[in-house]
Parts: structure tokens; sequence; C-alpha cells
């Protein structure tokens, strides 16, 4: 997804798009030479050129940040060796508000959990400490927090360069949203975004050899679940 937030006079510009290229609007572009001739893909992050503001894709992704789960303990499940600490004596499981999950773009506040990607279930091992109590008096629960993409169920992907076979890009400085960024990356105001290896945005520099392309001028939230910049 890319929303358009202020681009005053700056207008996009048109390339021959990669034929082999899958993306999405608001993945980073980058141009490549195939056959002796320029097109447009993906970017790997080495030189990215602009924001696609088109799609090529077999299904859609979207992300989620900051979603709270609690992965509540039966009584009979729990025990506590000191009368303070409180572990599980058996797995426990709890369903994530999606399905679908890309493993590699899971990141959770507590560590040790399990995730079954294709199902959404997420798996507190036996003799993992808890640290929530849910009104029970005694630490019952383990509360995390956690950030992802999903494969969007039940909607078709789509090919909007289809007839045309080229793709729009922003180059322009300008201030965009989208939810193209690297879930398992935090988004502090201002800081500097550098692109990955998929064409998303992130605030981890791959290498030194990868530059800055924008900043955070729109943290992702629980709430707001994109991330609005600043392309540079």
């Amino acid at each position: 997804m890319l929303q358009l937030i202020q681009v005053g006079n700056a207008m996009p510009v048109s390339f021959p798009v990669d034929p082999s290229a899958e993306f999405q609007s608001g993945q980073i572009a980058q141009l490549k030479l195939v056959n002796q001739d320029i097109v447009c893909g993906v970017s790997d992050g080495r030189a990215p050129f602009g924001v696609l503001d088109d799609v090529r894709a077999r299904a859609f992704t979207q992300t989620v940040v900051d979603e709270v789960v609690l992965i509540q303990v039966r009584e009979e499940d729990r025990q506590s060796s000191d009368g303070y600490n409180v572990y599980s004596n058996r797995d426990t499981s709890q369903h994530l508000n999606n399905a679908n999950i890309v493993g590699t773009s899971f990141l959770a506040d507590y560590d040790g959990l399990e995730l079954n990607a294709t199902n959404g279930i997420l798996t507190l091992p036996a003799g993992s400490r808890l640290n929530f109590d849910s009104g029970s008096g005694t630490y019952d629960s383990v509360k995390t927090i956690v950030s992802y993409v999903y494969q969007v169920p039940d909607l078709p992907g789509d090919d909007t360069t289809m007839g045309s076979n080229r793709v729009t890009i922003w180059f322009q400085r300008g201030i965009f949203a989208t939810d193209m960024f690297e879930a398992t990356q935090r988004y502090p105001l201002n800081a500097t975004l550098f692109v990955n290896e998929e064409g998303k945005l992130t605030t981890m520099q791959p290498t030194p050899d990868h530059p800055g392309v924008a900043m955070v001028v729109g943290p992702p939230s629980a709430m707001v679940a994109t991330l609005e910049f600043m392309w540079l």
C-alpha cells in the first residue's frame, strides 16, 4: 500500500517493468539491465531509485504492528519453586489475529515462543516463566507484543502494469505512507531509513554500501500500521 501525503509539484516517472519482478505499491524500485534494456524492478537496497506506485503480485500482504497476545496458563499447568516466580509445566498455545504469517517477519518481545506460521498459532513451551497477572492474584499468563507480516486471505493478486508493461515510480522528495516495511525493526521519529533485499524500508543498514533513502516522520503503531516517511 502506498499513500501520497505531501508531494507538492512532484510528478512520477514511468519505466518498462522487469518481466520477472513481483511487487506491491510502497516497495522501493531499482533500475536494472535485462537483455540490454533498462527496466524497473524491486530494489535490493544498493541502488534504490524511488517508490513503486504499481502492483504486480500473486498475493497481497499486510503488516501488523504491536498486536498484544495473552497466553493464559491453567492453574494445574503452573508451578512455582520459590513462591514468586511461576512457570508453565505444559505447552500452551494461543491464536494470533491472523494466519499465513511470513515467518521471517515475526517479532515478539518475549523470547522462546514458538510460531506455527501457517495457522497463526503461538506456543509457550513448558518451563517458560510467566510474566502477567490477569486478575488471579498471581502470575498466570504470558503477555507479549508481536509484529509480523501476513498474507491476506481470499484476496487474489493484481497486475496494474498489464497492458502498458510499465511501472510508475515516485522519485522526488515527498512524504508518503506505506505498510511495506520490515516488521522486525523499530521506527523512531526522525530515524534514517534504508532498503532491505526485499525492497522494503528498514531502520537497519544491511551494509555500509546501502544508502539512506528516507526519514521517519510518522512511526507505525497498533492503531495505524503504516510507516510515514519523507523520501530524500
